[in-house]
């Protein structure tokens, strides 16, 4: 089954060289997301907000791919401040409280300081 690449729009893809999302098999690797909304080409400065807008963006990927949040087995979270975790750990349930996927969740710095958390997630479409 050939590879599948799932592009958001975004110009930055084309830059960086990478896709929003690849498709290979009944995998679907999403790439780190952020919170911008790339429709509008903003980003709010609350971090929940971010997480939620975050969470549209993988979704429409997902959908592109053929699956959802149900299929989501591993999700990786980089968040810029830890002390936002308590607030967006409840976002992160909303979404995949029903998959429970693998999670690791990292402190870092991102490449853009409007950004404070992107998250990237694996999937397996169902057969």
């Amino acid at each position: 089954m050939p590879r599948t690449l799932i592009s958001s729009g975004s110009e930055f893809e084309k830059v960086a060289g990478y896709s929003r999302a690849v498709v290979d098999g009944k995998w679907v690797f999403v790439s780190g997301t952020t919170g911008f909304d790339y429709a509008a080409g903003t980003i709010s400065d609350d971090v929940v907000e971010q997480t939620h807008q975050t969470f549209r963006n993988i979704k429409a990927a997902l959908e592109s791919a053929g699956a959802g949040f149900a299929n989501v087995v591993r999700i990786r979270v980089y968040l810029c401040d830890a002390k936002d975790f308590p607030r967006v750990a409840p976002v992160l349930g909303e979404y995949l409280g029903d998959a429970r996927p693998a999670n690791t969740t990292v402190v870092c710095q991102l490449i853009d300081p409007r950004m404070k958390i992107e998250i990237e997630v694996t999937a397996k479409r169902d057969a």
